[in-house]
């Protein structure tokens, strides 16, 4: 609860009445109160807007904190930035990245673990969030193999909100191929 704001948008309704917007989600960290400020972060926004209101199992009401799954009823003047994958936080406490090297672990062959090569395009599932990112190799790995760990350069079609730690998961074609956790942010 000491961390700042943290929410995850998984779901987006347009409410007739009064011009609002409801973006639905889960509380990762910290608290959120009615009329606290927050930022859209991820896919290229970075709109700020109050809270208007917090909707609860139908309930309203004045705060929620991590673990809840909640709707914040934001002004309608974000409508059409609000969508999933994006993140809702207290402001200037996390950022919207492309680019990043993270360690990866490789499925077994059974479980989907395929080969990745440099410059393959996969498709890169971190929070709420589903992007395609290409994979670049270091020189001395010729290329991720099921079962194997390795460090990769992931470069992100989209900016979303990543951290350092931050875990995630790769699919290509479809299909899990394996998870990572980002342990450098690039400019």
């Amino acid at each position: 609860m000491e961390k700042p704001f943290l929410m995850l948008v998984e779901d987006v309704f347009h409410l007739s009445r009064g011009g609002l917007v409801m973006a639905t989600g889960r509380i990762e960290r910290g608290l959120v109160r009615k009329g606290d400020r927050v930022e859209l972060i991820g896919f290229g926004s970075d709109a700020l807007a109050h809270v208007t209101d917090i909707d609860v199992g139908g309930l309203r009401v004045d705060e929620a904190g991590a673990g809840t799954n909640i709707g914040l009823l934001l002004p309608g003047a974000v409508a059409g930035a609000v969508e999933r994958g994006q993140v809702l936080a207290a402001p200037g406490s996390i950022g919207a990245h492309t680019a990043f090297t993270a360690d990866i672990t490789m499925l077994p062959k059974e479980q989907g673990g395929t080969d990745v090569l440099t410059g393959e395009g996969l498709h890169v599932h971190v929070l709420a969030a589903a992007v395609r990112g290409v994979v670049t190799l270091p020189r001395e790995t010729g290329a991720l193999r099921p079962l194997h760990i390795g460090t990769a350069t992931i470069t992100l079609e989209r900016p979303v909100a990543l951290e350092e730690g931050r875990s995630f998961a790769v699919r290509r074609h479809g299909r899990a191929v394996g998870s990572g956790a980002v342990t450098r942010l690039l400019p």
